[in-house]
């Protein structure tokens, strides 16, 4: 469905466009000797984009997002995020880039589904892959490695939950550093 004001068929990046807020996000993170749990609150804004063409023979909706996550604790930002949704109307492909000031970033991609009025949104990215892959910089590389990414939204009208796992090697180990949250939208 387009909207004659803004033409562009964004398909199911349309149930994202809007300000959402969630306070009950919960951060699991790697610590050299176990883990960290830190609760958090956070906003994110999705916003129209229009769309591009790639090589003439492709067009993208484009959704730019922001992310920003701060502490139960202490009200610090902790984490500051942006990116971009895509979709591929031709093949229907969803797209997420991410951008994170740690030196890393990655390109997601997967589907998404619709039933009735619930839109689930499925990405993953691994490194080394020339598709859908994860770059990083050298001392990221060398000392806290993301080797895989996956990310599940699942929106109901204005309500939205999501999971996403983020697979470091750090400290020695494998760690799955997971981040959720149940979001309302409030614009």
């Amino acid at each position: 469905m387009t909207d004659p004001v803004d033409p562009v068929d964004y398909g199911p990046l349309t149930a994202l466009i809007g300000v959402w807020e969630g306070d009950s996000g919960m951060d699991i993170a790697p610590e050299p000797d176990g883990t960290e749990e830190n609760p958090y609150y956070e906003t994110i804004t999705f916003e129209a984009g229009g769309d591009l063409q790639n090589a003439e023979r492709q067009t993208l909706a484009i959704v730019p997002y922001t992310q920003i996550v701060k502490r139960k604790s202490n009200d610090e930002v902790f984490h500051h995020q942006f990116g971009y949704w895509l979709y591929d109307a031709a093949d229907g492909t969803i797209m997420q880039t991410i951008t994170i000031p740690r030196g890393v970033c990655l390109l997601a991609g997967g589907k998404a589904t619709v039933t009735g009025d619930t839109t689930v949104f499925e990405v993953k990215a691994t490194a080394g892959e020339t598709t859908w892959g994860i770059l990083q910089s050298p001392f990221m590389e060398n000392n806290a490695k993301t080797t895989g990414f996956t990310h599940r939204i699942e929106v109901k009208g204005d309500e939205m939950s999501y999971a996403e796992s983020t697979m470091l090697d750090i400290y020695g180990k494998t760690f799955d550093h997971g981040d959720s949250n149940k979001l309302k939208r409030v614009k």
